[in-house]
């Protein structure tokens, strides 16, 4: 997007504000940062509840390693530093160093087509290369994001059945022409890693990396092993924390089976940045931003996203697993490096892990907030649209300013001073400007170094009025509805309140707009219940993101 001068002007004045010299590990007084960790860390886990392990490095020196929360629920077992997660999709970084290993090694090339190990697999007509696979630009469809996936995901698979599976899929668009994250590219790299080695993936990965570098706690992932600290994996439910829902680790794979721990994370990092595992070009490579054919920026390389906190160029992923959250970070010209582990998929543990990344560097996140009346708070109210017309809303709710797009989450916004923002639980920024006479005309975002402007329009911010709805009839509503197999939604009323929730994620109050519509606070997504011919509710529509989702009530 193209960014204008104004927005330019106060992006820079932002950045201002977080202008600090790097310190090095020995400067830093320790003993504040571990009371400014815990109180991070606390805010989001608490003793009593699902828990999460965390590390934070710099210079090479571990300063903070600690565990907070529960590892087994059942058990009563706490958390500690060196239990093993599973890391969901930081396994791609393993994979895409394996490629690297391989093609330093000549046995093969970044730009050979696919078709070289995989024959038979459908090009429809276009050039798939390895490196398309790595940047998430192949077109090919993920496998994960497919409705016979729930009818598969507790199945033990070979490789070679899942890559059928993934052979019939319809490509997305043209090879290097988008973006769009593909665990079938990944799951596609293994394969093929293993066709060049002549070696199981896992079998690869234990000699080429595990065993190595003494990463003894690390290893591809099996429920039928016997895996020493293992934490336990947990998901919300209806009634609160439940037990994760089982998933066959054969069907991840080289997107995503590995376990690990922080420890075990970190020794990772190092031997990458002391080139144990490739070369400096090689690294170098996996660690740019890939660039599609016109040119945009992915913010991707191989395995790896490329941001910023605060001005601070990062090197990042994230995981995320049937009962498992995870996030990793490095800074680069900070040397710091920061890994947290949630055993809980309802507990995210990015804003978190980022709050340390910013905390360690100087660059803390602001806390204190700025005091504004409603009445201040209304003068920012309305639609702004961005140059390709992409459209936000900005409105006030029980004193409070929110932001959503259309389709997404309401999110709150948090004054910091006048006319500047931060989005709860993120590190995006919101500064508004006026015109000569004071009105609110724009406001430009920045989203960890990713700044849009949009302006305002001149169009009305609906806004709904709840209804009140007896009991007796949101009864007739109440129940499960799916929605393709392996995710439903869950109705439920206490008294004259109604409650949703998806399949592994939190629950939510809805409010009626009529006797049978509803809309969502938390995110731009409205319910319809539909009866059938005796007028017993079966249905439900969802509306959402300019789709129209059906769901049928399971009896």
């Amino acid at each position: 997007m193209k960014k204008t001068g104004i927005s330019m002007t106060v992006i820079l004045s932002a950045a201002a504000l977080f202008l600090a010299v790097p310190l090095s590990a020995q400067q830093l007084n320790l003993k504040k940062l571990a009371v400014d960790y815990d109180k991070i860390i606390l805010d989001q886990f608490k003793a009593d509840e699902t828990g999460c392990a965390v590390l934070v490095a710099k210079d090479g020196q571990v300063i903070y390693r600690k565990a907070f929360g529960m590892a087994d629920l059942e058990l009563d077992v706490p958390m500690q530093p060196d239990m093993v997660f599973r890391i969901g999709s930081i396994t791609k970084q393993f994979t895409a160093v394996a490629i690297l290993q391989l093609m330093e090694q000549g046995k093969l090339s970044l730009q050979d087509e696919i078709t070289k190990y995989l024959p038979d697999f459908p090009m429809h007509g276009h050039s798939i290369t390895i490196e398309h696979l790595l940047t998430h630009t192949s077109g090919i469809k993920s496998y994960t994001n497919v409705p016979e996936f729930g009818d598969m995901i507790r199945t033990d698979m070979t490789p070679e059945e899942v890559v059928e599976k993934i052979k019939p899929l319809p490509m997305e668009f043209a090879p290097g022409m988008k973006w769009n994250y593909n665990n079938s590219g990944y799951f596609l790299l293994g394969y093929i890693i293993e066709k060049v080695s002549g070696k199981k993936y896992a079998e690869y990965l234990k000699e080429n990396f595990f065993i190595p570098l003494g990463m003894t706690s690390t290893l591809y992932g099996d429920d039928t092993k016997i895996v020493k600290k293992r934490a336990s994996g947990y998901q919300p439910g209806e009634k609160g924390t439940v037990n994760a829902d089982f998933m066959s680790m054969t069907l991840p794979y080289a997107a995503g089976s590995i376990m690990s721990t922080v420890d075990d994370l970190y020794r990772w990092n190092r031997a990458l940045l002391e080139y144990k595992l490739v070369k400096k070009e090689s690294l170098e490579m996996a660690w740019t931003s890939y660039k599609l054919a016109d040119g945009k920026d992915t913010h991707y390389g191989y395995g790896w996203f490329m941001s910023e906190i605060h001005g601070s160029s990062t090197i990042e992923h994230g995981g995320g697993i049937n009962g498992y959250l995870t996030s990793s970070f490095y800074l680069p010209e900070e040397d710091v490096f920061v890994a947290l582990f949630s055993n809980n998929t309802g507990k995210a543990p990015e804003f978190t892990a980022l709050k340390l990344a910013a905390a360690t560097i100087g660059k803390a996140v602001p806390t204190k907030e700025f005091t504004l009346t409603e009445e201040e708070l209304k003068k920012y109210e309305g639609i702004y649209a961005n140059e390709e017309g992409t459209e936000i809303t900005i409105l006030v709710d029980e004193g409070r300013l929110n932001g959503v797009r259309p389709g997404g989450s309401r999110r709150k916004m948090i004054p910091i001073e006048k006319d500047r923002f931060i989005f709860e639980n993120s590190l995006m920024y919101a500064a508004f400007t006026r015109d000569v006479t004071g009105k609110v005309i724009s406001v430009v975002s920045d989203d960890r170094g990713e700044v849009a402007t949009w302006t305002r329009t001149d169009k009305k911010v609906e806004t709904k009025m709840e209804k009140s709805l007896p009991a007796e009839l949101l009864d007739k509503y109440a129940g499960e509805y799916q929605i393709e197999p392996g995710f439903t939604l869950t109705f439920t009323c206490e008294g004259d309140r109604f409650f949703t929730q998806a399949t592994g994620q939190p629950r939510f109050e809805i409010f009626a707009e009529s006797e049978t519509k509803f809309f969502l606070k938390v995110v731009d997504a409205q319910v319809e219940f539909v009866a059938d011919p005796e007028g017993k509710f079966d249905k439900m529509i969802l509306y959402q993101g300019g789709q129209r989702i059906e769901g049928k009530r399971i009896e």
